[in-house]
């Protein structure tokens, strides 16, 4: 890291504050009608809906009359940057080049979601560009992914020298320009930025470096769900104090209202504002709007669950609220589809939208019960909307299940799969390879769970298990194999030797390669899954709002 860098490391004051806060504490009381709170989403994340945790900060900060903007840089950022690719390089570029316009329409059309081929035509084509633009700043860049080939999200020194070196983000002529602007228009006294997933974090940093040296006196506030894990994680020691002034761990209404000057109302819950956002920009072929109705996880007993290491708890919006906040969201006509992304949807809760049916279709992650078994269930679920199921059923073997205490039985996940594809239900199954209780014997097993039910999966995630760095479990031996401060995974020795080169191979020269398995994974729709996998689900019942 350039010395240079270690100016973002500022002492703190004695009352906490970083020395440059304390001396700008007269700005805290700035009135409330002149305040103006700017709240960035940045690159990079999938671009095929709006940002679920600033609509929460929007609608908080609304309800209390505070001026406030929103800003989706990365939705902005991505659209810029393939307009800005120059028609030359090999025939592959020039080919999408040509037709980039027409495979942003066709990912914003239902037309483009007919043939899956043509759809994964335009997801390749624009992917390809993002890559070639992004070569020269020494970034694997994508619809969804930003990997630097120096620079760790998880490194605090390379996400300070991001923000040393805003230049080198190949997203920068957006933002510096972007932000030049908001800046001469409305002039914010604090800019929050929201950083949840690590593909956003250099790219949050070169924004929160940029804005640092063009309007020194804003007040910088960082939260998010990654930074929220990071604060959280056994190790955590603030490296970034010179640059942020406010990190915001968990939900940050209360906290955005009082740098307003306004107490909070405790406990009070605010309807996410989505007036923001411009329906037909984002990447789906109908409007989409994302909503919580909880955080945390109500079953929260699993082995190494990162809930548990982290100490989130589960707070359930009252299904009564839920359904208030849907009619709001959904009374203007342009939501398409409600997509649900609590950790599992509660079972008082599915059975409450089954009484009363949103009135447009919706789907989310749920936990594997018994009553997903029940055929009259699942037709009322049809009945109210639901249009595919995420099931984490992890694993094809009993023993692993218990051990890793997952709440599973799996003539349960056999009787569920079966019973919702008889309803009409998509379903995203989620499998998970390499826990320390898993052997390569329970691999296989798990392959022959998922052939006997290839009928009925429409869709397959395979991840490999991480062991969160904050677990409690002193029987595995563990060890650094995650580079960086601020990684949320250690290594671990398996006691098996079921290690993850093992698995990979596992995964790459048997299960992918099984037909029965094979004919599922090429159902997957590349880069934004399970995002865009209710477009694909059969007898799918997606109406078409405005004209789209």
């Amino acid at each position: 890291m350039p010395s240079e860098s270690r100016r973002w490391n500022t002492r703190e004051s004695a009352s906490g504050l970083p020395a440059r806060t304390a001396a700008m504490k007269e700005s805290l009381e700035r009135t409330r009608d002149s305040l103006l709170i700017l709240l960035v989403h940045p690159p990079t994340t999938k671009a095929c809906e709006p940002p679920a945790g600033i609509a929460r900060l929007a609608g908080a900060l609304r309800s209390h009359g505070v001026r406030f903007r929103v800003w989706d840089a990365n939705l902005g950022g991505l659209v810029d940057l393939l307009e800005r690719i120059p028609p030359d390089g090999d025939r592959r570029t020039r080919r999408a080049v040509k037709n980039r316009t027409l495979f942003l329409e066709r990912l914003r059309s239902p037309a483009g979601y007919q043939s899956l081929d043509r759809y994964k035509q335009a997801v390749g084509g624009l992917d390809h560009l993002l890559k070639t633009a992004a070569l020269p700043f020494g970034v694997r860049l994508g619809l969804a992914n930003f990997e630097h080939t120096r620079r760790l999200p998880v490194r605090s020194a390379d996400l300070l020298d991001a923000a040393e070196t805003p230049r080198d983000n190949p997203y920068y002529s957006h933002f510096s320009r972007k932000l030049r602007q908001i800046l001469e228009e409305d002039s914010p006294s604090v800019a929050g930025f929201s950083l949840s997933y690590l593909s956003q974090a250099l790219c949050t940093f070169a924004m929160m470096g940029f804005l640092r040296r063009e309007a020194p006196g804003i007040r910088i506030a960082l939260g998010g769900s990654l930074l929220t894990s990071w604060v959280k994680g056994p190790h955590w020691k603030n490296p970034f104090g010179g640059l942020v002034d406010h990190c915001i761990p968990g939900p940050g209404e209360d906290r955005l209202l009082r740098l307003a000057g306004i107490d909070p109302e405790p406990g009070r819950i605010y309807a996410p504002d989505y007036s923001f956002a411009g329906p037909a920009d984002y990447l789906s072929p109908f409007p989409v709007i994302p909503y919580s109705a909880s955080s945390g996880c109500y079953w929260k007993r699993c082995a190494f669950c990162p809930e548990q290491a982290e100490g989130n708890p589960y707070r359930p919006i009252p299904s009564d609220r839920v359904l208030q906040d849907l009619g709001l969201l959904t009374r203007a006509g342009q939501t398409a589809l409600v997509h649900f992304l609590d950790n599992a949807m509660r079972p008082s809760l599915l059975e409450k939208l089954m009484r009363r049916p949103p009135g447009v279709p919706w789907y989310g992650f749920a936990r594997v019960t018994s009553a997903l078994t029940d055929q009259s269930y699942c037709r009322d679920l049809k009945r109210a909307g639901c249009v595919l199921l995420k099931l984490g059923i992890e694993s094809g073997d009993q023993e692993v299940l218990d051990r890793e205490n997952k709440g599973i039985r799996l003539e349960d996940a056999s009787g569920a799969l079966r019973t919702l594809h008889e309803a009409g239900i998509g379903t995203y199954v989620y499998l998970l390879f390499g826990t320390p209780a898993e052997s390569y014997p329970s691999a296989l097993r798990t392959l022959d769970f998922t052939v006997r039910h290839g009928n009925e999966i429409d869709f397959l995630n395979l991840s490999i298990f991480n062991l969160p760095v904050g677990n409690a479990d002193s029987s595995l031996s563990t060890a650094p194999h995650y580079e960086g401060d601020l990684s949320l995974y250690t290594g671990y020795e398996h006691a098996g030797g079921w290690d993850r080169k093992r698995v990979r191979q596992f995964l790459d020269r048997e299960f992918r390669r099984h037909p029965g398995i094979a004919q599922i994974l090429r159902r997957e729709p590349p880069v934004f899954t399970s995002n865009h996998a209710p477009f694909f689900v059969r007898d799918r019942d997606l109406p078409n709002p405005a004209g789209r």
